[in-house]
C-alpha cells in the first residue's frame, strides 16, 4: 500500500487546513487509517484513527478540533484541523494498517506516508 498526503502549509493561530491521503489501494476488511505527528524534537504522536469496527479516536489535545473522515471508495482519507495553534506545528503522516487487533493510535502502523508539513504561526 502506497499514501501520498497533501494539504499541508503554513498558517495562522486560529486557521484551518484540511490534509488529504490517497492510498493506492482501497480498505476493506479489517483496517484503520489514521494521522500522525512528529514535531521537531517530540516523538511521533497518534493524532486520529478511523477503523473499521466503525469507531474514531483522537488524542486529547485535538478533540472537539479536528476531524478524520475518509470518502466512499476508502481511498482518500482526511484530516479537517480547525482553530489551529502553534503547538499543531509538526509533520503530519497518514498511515494504514490492516491487522487484528486494530491498532487505533498505537504507534506501530504497516504502512506509512512521506508526510506534509503544517506551520502555525502565532
Amino acid at each position: 500500500v502506497q499514501l501520498v498526503e497533501s494539504g499541508g502549509g503554513s498558517v495562522q493561530s486560529g486557521g484551518s487546513l484540511r490534509l488529504s491521503c490517497v492510498a493506492s489501494i482501497y480498505a476493506s476488511g479489517t483496517y484503520c487509517m489514521a494521522w500522525f505527528r512528529q514535531a521537531p524534537g517530540k516523538e511521533r504522536e497518534g493524532v486520529a484513527a478511523m477503523c473499521s469496527d466503525g469507531r474514531t479516536t483522537y488524542a486529547d489535545s485535538v478533540k472537539g478540533r479536528f476531524i478524520i473522515s475518509r470518502d466512499n471508495t476508502r481511498k482518500t482519507t482526511y484530516l479537517q484541523m480547525n482553530n489551529l495553534n502553534p503547538e499543531d506545528t509538526a509533520m503530519y503522516y497518514c498511515a494504514r494498517d490492516i491487522r487484528w487487533p486494530l491498532r487505533g493510535l498505537k504507534d506501530d502502523y504497516q504502512y506509512w506516508g512521506q508526510g506534509t508539513q503544517v506551520t502555525v504561526s502565532s
